[in-house]
Parts: structure tokens; C-alpha cells; sequence
């Protein structure tokens, strides 16, 4: 099969083996995103090598239960043991011999053919787009800060970068009350995401830490970048909350005297429930087609990643099925 595959460099094979797993699914790959997680993998994040990508829609071909064949899906991309503590609960996610589909051990979804475990299959209903359904994995990471940190619509809420995930967080905030605030660098971004409800949009600037200095009660930081760190703890209140969800590679400047003067809660975050995110793509009331720049087929998938770094474009999606 045709698939993008991390070693050394990223490069388009054609004659990958299909990633058929006993007991698993197979999965035809319709269309797949690009993230900031996959941009950072190929440069080394997470020490990943194989077939990265894990925002995808697909149509299972293959599968233990006959009833899920011809079934069009998302996946959880945390597949768990099966035995652990965790699992048995219901819950992967931190699960110790957990593979993740495109980020660890597990081949991804930027290739005609993926495999996971039927439980992480999810159906989506005919009323939800390919595109939308790509958006799946990034809005559960963004509903996952709700299920982490109490949020009151009475808050100040900050929002540091205005990238695809920053976007979805501020549509999220949005959903249950609250005018977020958020910080940025593209002007261009920042009106969309006044039009997924910002509340006020500010420009990321050297004065900006000292102008807005302890003002918010939660900031989430989803800049992708390690500089949006210092950003957040500047803003963010003494006794406030700062939400980490970007992922990237190399190490973070942190100052921790500010940490513990203002005696701040650092909260990482990472992947969300799909059920959450699905419900709200089935309600109809979103629009996302603002966050999409490109789409090109897996054959350019070199040149697809190329634009997604670019920093003017939002979501780049592989069109693969």
C-alpha cells in the first residue's frame, strides 16, 4: 500500500506492508489531517519512526465483528492492554503498554490502510462530512480541559495561539459560556477565531506580559511553541490555572520562581473522549470549513506537509480514500 513513513526523513512508499493486527480492524483511510503533533514528529518528537498521522475518517474493510464491514469511523487513537487497571475502567489514555496510532508504536493514518482495536471504532452518522469527522481527535483534545479543570462562565479565560487546536479550544470555551480572550500572532487568525466566539483578540507582544500581567483565572496555552509558556505565566493570575496542550520538540524554558510565588497549577493535557466531539459535530451548529487551507492526495503528501508548517495555513487534509 501507498503510505507516508518517518525514519531519518519522511518519504512516500508505495509498497508498505497493510497493517492487519489479530483481533483488530482494518481501516480504509478516506482523509486524514495534518497536525502540529505530526510536524513535530518528523522532527524527531516522541522518537516516533513508521506511519505518523491520527486525525483521520475511514471505512472499515476488515473486522472481527462482521456487523462493523462497510461502517464509515473515527478512532480513538489510545489503544490500550486491555488488562491494566486503567483499561478495565474504560479509560487508555495513560494506560503503560498503551500504543498510540501514529505517535507510539503503532503505524498511523497517512496511509491507504490503518488498524485498531474495534472498541476505539466509532461510527460517524451520514450528517457529518468527511472533513468535519477529521476533527474529531483534535476537538476531544480540546473538550479533554473541560473534563480536567473546573471552568466558570463567570472567568477570565485566555487563550495563547491562534494554530488549528488554539481555535478549537476557543469554540469549546465558547460552547459553555464564556468570551475567551486570546492571544496570537496572525492577525488574519485571530479573526477566525473571533467568529468561534472570542471574546477579545490581542496581538502577542514583548509589552503584552507587563499590559495584561495576572489577569486571567485559566489560560490555556496551545501556541505550539515553547515561548507560549512564558506568554501564559505572565497573564495568568496568582493562585490561577495553566492548561499545557502543545507538544513539541526539544526542551522548554520555564520559570519556575513564578510558579511557585504565584502559586500557580500547571495542567497537561492531551487526548479527550471522541463521544463529546462527535455529539457536537451531529448537532450541525459547527462550521469549519475556516480552519481548512489545502487539500492535496497522499501522492503529495511531501508537499502537504510543507504547507501545513506554513504558518498562514490552518488544516492541511490528505486525501487518501
Amino acid at each position: 500500500m501507498k503510505a507516508l513513513r518517518f525514519r531519518d526523513s519522511l518519504k512516500l512508499v508505495r509498497d508498505a506492508p497493510v497493517p492487519r493486527r489479530e483481533g483488530e480492524a482494518l481501516v480504509e483511510v478516506i482523509c486524514a489531517g495534518i497536525c502540529k503533533t505530526d510536524l513535530e514528529i518528523v522532527k524527531g518528537y516522541a522518537g516516533f519512526k513508521g506511519t505518523p498521522g491520527h486525525e483521520f475518517v475511514g471505512r472499515v474493510v476488515e473486522s472481527p465483528d462482521p456487523s462493523l464491514v462497510g461502517l464509515r469511523v473515527v478512532g480513538e487513537i489510545n489503544a490500550g492492554c486491555g488488562h491494566c487497571e486503567l483499561c478495565l475502567q474504560g479509560d487508555p489514555r495513560h494506560c503503560a503498554e498503551r500504543t498510540v496510532l501514529g505517535i507510539k508504536g503503532r503505524d498511523g493514518a497517512f496511509a491507504e490502510f490503518l488498524s485498531l482495536p474495534v472498541r476505539n471504532l466509532i461510527g460517524v452518522p451520514d450528517s457529518v462530512s468527511d472533513d468535519a469527522a477529521v476533527f474529531v481527535e483534535p476537538l476531544a483534545a480540546a473538550f479533554n480541559i473541560l473534563e480536567q479543570v473546573s471552568v466558570k462562565s463567570s472567568y477570565e479565560i485566555a487563550v495563547v495561539g491562534d494554530g488549528k487546536l488554539a481555535q478549537l479550544v476557543v469554540l469549546i470555551i465558547a460552547q459553555i459560556g464564556c468570551a475567551p480572550t486570546v492571544i496570537g500572532r496572525h492577525k488574519e487568525k485571530l479573526e477566525i477565531a473571533r467568529g468561534f466566539g472570542a471574546h477579545r483578540v490581542l496581538l502577542d507582544t514583548p509589552a503584552l506580559g507587563r499590559e495584561w500581567a495576572g489577569r486571567f483565572e485559566v489560560v490555556i496555552e496551545a501556541s505550539g511553541s515553547p515561548s507560549g509558556l512564558a506568554t501564559a505565566l505572565a497573564v495568568v493570575k496568582p493562585r490561577g490555572t495553566v492548561v499545557l496542550k502543545s507538544t513539541h520538540q526539544g526542551s522548554t524554558p520555564l520559570e519556575m520562581s513564578q510558579v511557585v510565588v504565584n502559586e500557580l497549577a500547571i495542567v497537561g493535557s492531551r487526548c479527550g473522549r471522541f463521544r463529546p466531539a462527535l455529539d457536537l459535530l451531529v448537532s450541525g451548529h459547527l462550521d469549519l470549513s475556516p480552519l481548512i487551507s489545502r487539500r492535496l492526495p497522499l501522492e503529495e503528501g511531501l508537499r502537504a506537509f510543507e504547507e501545513a508548517a506554513a504558518p498562514e495555513n490552518m488544516k492541511v487534509i490528505l486525501q487518501i480514500g
